[in-house]
């Protein structure tokens, strides 16, 4: 998507350690009207696809997660890091390894919100190594639920987390590819 290539290069900043900071405009400031033509953009690619539900992982792809979902007409759903007093013991869980955070996490949510014969679209703000998008996919199986595809805003393609879910099987859209990036710049994957 050419609208989110160009706010990458004219807002992130690439920093040490392979880190792509867009939070002025993606997952922590939110510019509404970006995200929203992002929904846009997925609604309109996967508007053959019967959604009943949007998940996602705290905190990041929450935005993003909501902005689309308003296409759809369906919840966003998001696995919760931690347990709260008012989330049930009745829960599907999956371990998550953060790259970005450096930690690793128990990602729940519970089975009052996802159900056996749903169809679930998948959706995060980044797609790196894969490790928060398989564990989605393992809570949407754990389920009984289908997951209809795996959509990220920005894939680190180089990272080879896409390429992975691809060979298994997953319908797998990101809105911008990176195929390099270091301190001197940002190269694009070619549609």
């Amino acid at each position: 998507m050419e609208l989110l290539k160009s706010a990458i290069l004219e807002k992130g900043k690439v920093l040490p350690g392979d880190v792509l900071k867009v939070d002025c405009f993606l997952n922590h400031q939110i510019d509404i009207q970006l995200l929203s033509k992002m929904g846009k953009y997925v609604y309109d690619n996967f508007s053959d696809c019967r959604v009943d539900r949007i998940l996602t992982v705290e905190a990041s792809g929450i935005a993003f997660a909501c902005l689309t979902a308003q296409f759809f007409c369906c919840p966003v759903v998001f696995a919760k890091k931690s347990k709260t007093s008012n989330v049930p013991g009745d829960c599907y869980m999956a371990t998550v390894k953060s790259y970005t955070h450096g930690n690793v996490n128990d990602i729940i949510v519970s089975k009052d919100y996802i159900k056996a014969g749903e169809n679930v679209l998948i959706m995060d703000d980044f797609l790196a190594h894969g490790e928060a998008a398989n564990g989605l996919v393992s809570i949407v199986k754990s389920a009984g639920a289908k997951v209809v595809g795996v959509v990220a805003a920005i894939e680190k393609g180089y990272q080879k987390g896409g390429d992975e879910l691809r060979a298994k099987g997953y319908n797998v859209m990101s809105l911008a590819i990176i195929d390099s990036m270091d301190l001197s710049g940002i190269k694009f994957r070619e549609n």
